[in-house]
């Protein structure tokens, strides 16, 4: 007999089908008649009757036909979602879909693995990993290292020897002794009680991420988690079952309880869970649905679970990935700005850089150089001016290999630290199998992650502050010798001018944003817990300043290949050709400025507006 879980109002309703001849429509009605039946008010309607509903599905949000039959309609134990025609939720309900379900209404389940041991995961994996393009599995020797560290907690609970966090409370309750009858009690009620995170949920890329770097920590042997369940863990990652993970909650030592403890809720059958399949739903629901066990907790197997930086390191990997990749582009970016204004390549001689030999300083330079090389890639523009008696340029075009350079090592000094982190053991206690006995240490302290983010935020900062300057010589014809803004008749139209703003209102924000939070503590667990890193913050708030870094440099991409405009039919460089062939495949220019360009035989008095009866590259540019 097929069985479908349906959403009505923010609950969850198993509604068992005796006929597959039944409609979508009856399965509603059902829902609500089941939805009516658990209010003391009838949910405020008086019959069934009355109620107007759609259906659609959770997965991809399409809408399902009342007059189909469940059979043709649905699979089963599907999940769908009864929505009351003028219902109007609280913002606090939980969507049926996180943000970007559009991307998953075309999940495909992976079909290559990546084998985990606790010691060589690396940082583009582990994005990898989020993107859902791996399942994971265990190599043979992390399976035997697991099986060693859990023979040493089942030898502890038999000989009833007293050990934090196994036969003893938390925190505080350290030196409080549990009977062993109580033992697998203590483990879950520690989940449910450090369950208090708060926020928004984290995406599913993240939650997969953190849920992978959890399993690859628990890989390394000395949590003591059985393999049992972490094979549990990992068939629930490779199902995409991922819990309701609060962005909030955790001041990154002891670990990130908070947002762990909500990972490991959902895998014992608690809280709410999301996969591709079934959208949010109670996690029983949602891991019964993918033929999942909710996982019943062994001795210390809920402290492993929870204790450890993941949360801050798994934010920290997202953040050196897309740091790593807008570094790349601000070069690029740059060097076309440079051709727009019209400025010397002198400053990228190999001589100058050989004198002071940063490593990113020299890369920087051998990428501008290989941008902007007329021997190798003629530019047009960069010929009309070579006789101008223009000596150098500005610090934001001149100082691009010293400013952009100190950003790469940047990046290049933290993406090491989270390598190391993404591969060290940070539970509490550790489990030595070969001294056959546990330590408490103080592994699960987030500082080395929270120092590295702070400062991968101030060092990819400058990407943003350096270029919003470069927008400001692009937009004032003082400066640049082009039209005002990037547009004809200023006035009538404003071009770029409100462009400008945003960038400047983007790095005014990210100054605030670049106060390190790792400079702060509060004592936490009654003076238990009386230094802490804050690193969770640290890595929420350096992503933060790497979106509005990517956001300022689109800026600059925009305003860097509608200046060329202006100077055609001169052509830039090859490389930088194809970078504004790749802006114009998805910005297109307004047809009227090319019609112009062509009478005018590329004379920058223009008359029309490039914009003009056309999309705003705000509608395309992603």
């Amino acid at each position: 007999m097929p069985r479908y879980t349906v959403h009505v109002r923010g609950e969850w309703l198993a509604v068992p089908c005796l006929s597959c001849k039944n409609t979508v429509g009856w399965l509603g009605k059902e829902a609500v008649r089941r939805y009516m039946k658990n209010k003391p008010d009838n949910g405020g309607f008086a019959s069934v009757e009355e109620v107007k509903f759609y259906i659609r599905r959770c997965k991809g949000l399409g809408l399902l036909d009342l007059d189909d039959t469940v059979e043709d309609a649905l699979d089963d134990n599907e999940f769908v979602e009864v929505v009351i025609e003028g219902d109007i939720m609280s913002p606090d309900f939980i969507p049926s879909q996180p943000e970007g379900v559009h991307l998953y209404s075309k999940y495909r389940e992976p079909e290559q693995y990546i084998s985990l041991d606790g010691n060589s995961l690396t940082t583009e994996d582990l994005v990898n990993l989020g993107k859902g393009l791996y399942k994971i599995k265990l190599t043979p020797e992390a399976e035997a290292k697991v099986n060693q560290s859990r023979e040493v907690i089942e030898r502890i609970v038999k000989e009833q020897t007293v050990v934090y966090g196994i036969t003893t409370g938390f925190g505080k309750f350290a030196r409080t002794v549990i009977p062993n009858s109580k033992l697998r009690e203590l483990q879950v009620n520690l989940v449910r009680s450090h369950s208090a995170g708060v926020g928004k949920p984290l995406s599913p890329e993240r939650s997969r991420m953190l849920l992978a770097l959890r399993i690859n920590v628990l890989a390394k042997g000395y949590s003591g988690i059985s393999l049992e369940t972490l094979q549990q863990v990992i068939e629930a990652f490779n199902a995409s079952c991922l819990p309701y993970i609060p962005e909030k909650g955790t001041v990154g030592a002891s670990g990130d309880l908070a947002p762990l403890s909500h990972l490991a809720l959902g895998l014992i059958g608690e809280g709410k869970m999301w996969s591709p399949k079934s959208g949010w739903a109670d996690a029983k629901y949602v891991l019964e649905a993918h033929g999942l066990r909710p996982i019943a907790l062994k001795p210390k197997e809920g402290l492993a679970l929870i204790n450890g930086t993941q949360m801050i390191t798994s934010l920290g990997c997202e953040a050196v990935e897309r740091a790593s990749a807008i570094a790349r582009q601000a070069d690029i970016i740059a060097a076309l700005t440079l051709e727009v204004l019209k400025g010397t390549t002198r400053a990228f001689d190999t001589d100058i850089h050989a004198v002071r030999p940063h490593r990113g300083q020299a890369e920087v330079a051998f990428r501008f150089r290989s941008l902007l090389d007329s021997d190798h890639h003629p530019s047009e523009i960069a010929e009309s001016h070579r006789f101008c008696d223009r000596v150098q340029d500005a610090y934001t075009m001149r100082c691009c290999p010293q400013v952009h350079g100190v950003v790469n090592d940047t990046i290049a000094f933290v993406k090491d630290i989270m390598t190391t982190e993404i591969n060290s053991a940070t539970d509490n206690p550790m489990v030595f199998a070969e001294r056959a006995e546990t330590i408490s240490g103080g592994n699960f302290h987030g500082e080395y992650p929270a120092k590295a983010l702070d400062y991968l935020a101030i060092g990819v900062h400058e990407l943003a502050a350096i270029s919003e300057r470069r927008i400001e010589r692009l937009c004032n014809p003082s400066l640049s010798e082009l039209p005002a803004f990037l547009v004809t008749e200023g006035g009538l139209n404003s071009g770029f001018m409100i462009a400008h703003c945003t960038a400047a209102a983007l790095v005014s924000e990210n100054k605030a944003l670049c106060h390190p939070s790792s400079v702060d503590s509060l004592s936490t667990s009654a003076a238990t817990e009386d230094h802490v890193s804050m690193g969770g913050w640290a890595a929420r708030k350096a992503l933060r300043v790497i979106e509005h870094v990517e956001q300022v440099l689109a800026i600059e991409l925009l305003a860097a290949c509608q200046g060329i405009e202006f100077l055609r039919p001169l052509r830039t460089t090859t490389p930088l050709e194809k970078v504004y062939d790749l802006v114009r495949s998805v910005v297109r220019c307004g047809k009227w400025l090319n019609h112009t360009l062509k009478s005018t035989g590329g004379n920058t008095s223009l008359n029309q507006d490039p914009f003009r009866q056309q999309l705003s590259p705000w509608d395309h540019w992603k």
